[in-house]
């Protein structure tokens, strides 16, 4: 999981690789899911989450 804090000191660049990033991992995640092969069930909802706060975060800074 993912502080705010951390993530309000990066740029807007860095802030979309990070979502692209996890949107990737969130795909493989369901991928996993539907398969049967999903280990970490949990890592789901934080991956869902972090997504969450790095949009939030990119309206943010796009507004101001």
């Amino acid at each position: 999981m993912t502080k705010i804090a951390d993530l309000r000191s990066q740029t807007t660049d860095q802030l979309g690789d990070q979502l692209l990033s996890l949107k990737k991992e969130q795909f493989n995640l369901r991928f996993q899911a539907a398969t049967g092969q999903l280990e970490k069930t949990h890592r789901v909802s934080e991956v869902r989450k972090d997504i969450a706060r790095i949009s939030t975060l990119m309206r943010e800074k796009k507004a101001s």
